[in-house]
């Protein structure tokens, strides 16, 4: 009996234990339940407050009022009485709604209620109302920007769908008025503003359309696209050229960054960019950034894929590394251009290279008998018919007389300036003032005995050799000081002396 009442305890309290482990696991289960069914009512409630919460400029703004349906009802209703000839009207019953809507904070009525007022005098042909409609709407107290933004948008669109061009003056003038000082419509006005400066530039007035465009500081938009920010910077670089005003195009041009010239289908402004630096560095006369500007034309791909294109470039490329004056900077461009294989196809071109490379001087008359045909022909326009060009030919035969120079320093330590005179084909005192300009500039070291006619090349001595030296000048001076300082003491002991045994 008592083993039969342990059995049926022992049963008993299995039944109990088996019994909590199911409620336990309902409870646990039930608890999961209701944690979900929490969640999902917490987002769907965080996603009706986003619903009624707008983004106006950064900053968070609450929905206060849905006008959705009023929209949807008064706006088509709006645009029929228009049509039907009563635009003033249609206006001033959109004008109450649009008072709803802002003071209500929907952003997005508001934005159709101000697109839908634009439309409507645009439909009914009422420029005037339109322009006073706009800067009425902007002026508006707590106006939602988002809103005005897309109203400036649709207005930018009918810019071009003027009737005249008075009309589309005061439109633009309006709207570059209520876009003035306002970040969120930036890129509006800086269209704006270029539709402006074009339509001066029509008209002849170079100085106030570039006046116009240089106004914007493109490059601190952070909505704009950089092409588009490239594009603008361009038109303000051609307008300042247009104008003759080289210092501020120089300025300007190094608001572009040439990294943005490798990326990808960039290759058009990549072009407009170095022919204008080419246009502005010939009026400054600085032959070798010329070359580097022919260069990246010539490594565009554009270029490279066009055979023809790309030999004019590369004579180019020849022809102002030679009219470069010689530094390091000339030698090591001038030798990386001789590798180019694109050369064996223009021969004449490789030829003329080759003799500012080789330690040869050259002979100006037979330089002149062999290649200007080819050089002042329209070949390239280098050397053209016109004051530039001929300005340029005049460089050419100083720069043959430069590598001249540099082969006789090279060769000789001595030279008669008759001698010399006879080897450059220059009278003696044109070859003097050559020899001069180039001591000042360093290209070469000589000294000239006028008195005798006699000119002495040396060497350019090293940095190092040339500290050396003056340390031990300057060592020589400070113990020849100090020999000085001790022979006056010596004597002024004498003489003490002297005057000690006298008295």
């Amino acid at each position: 009996q008592l083993k039969m009442t342990k059995e049926k305890n022992n049963e008993t309290d299995k039944d109990k234990s088996a019994s909590k482990d199911k409620s336990s696991s309902k409870d646990k289960s039930s608890s999961k339940d209701k944690s979900s069914k929490d969640k999902t009512s917490t987002k769907d409630s965080v996603s009706k407050i986003l619903d009624t919460i707008v983004t106006d400029g950064g900053r968070l703004v609450k929905m206060e009022v849905d006008y959705s349906d009023s929209c949807d009802e008064k706006i088509p209703q709006a645009h029929k009485m228009a049509k039907d000839g009563q635009a003033t009207q249609a206006v001033e019953m959109l004008m109450a709604l649009e008072k709803q809507t802002r003071t209500g904070a929907d952003a997005h009525s508001t934005s159709r209620v101000l697109v839908a007022l634009v439309e409507i005098c645009f439909a009914a042909g009422e420029w005037s109302l339109m322009n006073e409609t706009v800067v009425t709407l902007t002026k508006k107290r707590s106006q939602i920007k988002m809103a005005v933004t897309k109203m400036v948008q649709k207005c930018c669109e009918y810019v071009d769908k003027t009737p005249d061009k008075e009309t589309k003056q005061k439109l633009m003038d309006t709207l570059r008025t209520v876009t003035a000082g306002k970040i969120y419509v930036e890129v509006e006005r800086a269209r704006l503003t270029h539709k402006l400066a074009l339509i001066k530039e029509s008209e002849g007035d170079i100085t106030e359309a570039a006046n116009i465009l240089q106004e914007l500081q493109v490059e601190t938009f952070g909505s704009m696209g950089k092409r588009e920010k490239v594009e603008m910077i361009l038109e303000q670089m051609r307008l300042c050229l247009h104008k003759k005003d080289f210092v501020r195009t120089q300025i300007i041009s190094k608001k572009i960054s040439i990294k943005f010239f490798e990326g990808e289908d960039v290759d058009d402004l990549k072009l407009k960019f170095y022919n204008l630096m080419i246009e502005l560095n010939s009026h400054e006369g600085s032959f070798l950034s010329i070359c580097r500007h022919y260069r990246a034309i010539y490594d565009s791909k554009t270029v490279k894929d066009n055979e023809e294109e790309k030999k004019r470039i590369l004579k180019h490329v020849v022809l102002y590394i030679i009219l470069s004056p010689y530094d390091n900077e000339q030698s090591d461009l001038i030798n990386r251009i001789k590798q180019d294989k694109t050369l064996e196809e223009i021969t004449l071109y490789k030829e003329l290279l080759n003799l500012f490379i080789t330690a040869e001087l050259i002979k100006w008359s037979g330089l002149v008998e062999l290649y200007e045909v080819e050089l002042r022909s329209n070949a390239t326009d280098v050397f053209s018919n016109t004051d530039q060009g001929n300005e340029r030919w005049t460089k050419l035969k100083d720069r043959v007389v430069e590598h001249n120079i540099r082969m006789m320093a090279s060769y000789y330590t001595r030279i008669h300036l008759t001698r010399m005179a006879e080897l450059l084909d220059l009278s003696r005192k044109e070859s003097e003032e050559c020899l001069c300009q180039l001591v000042v500039s360093g290209t070469v070291v000589a000294r000239m005995d006028r008195l005798e006619g006699i000119v002495n090349f040396g060497t350019q001595p090293e940095h190092s050799q040339l500290l050396n030296q003056w340390a031990d000048s300057l060592h020589h001076l400070m113990a020849l000081v100090n020999k000085t300082t001790h022979l006056i003491n010596k004597e002024e002991m004498v003489h003490k002396h002297l005057l000690l045994t006298k008295d």
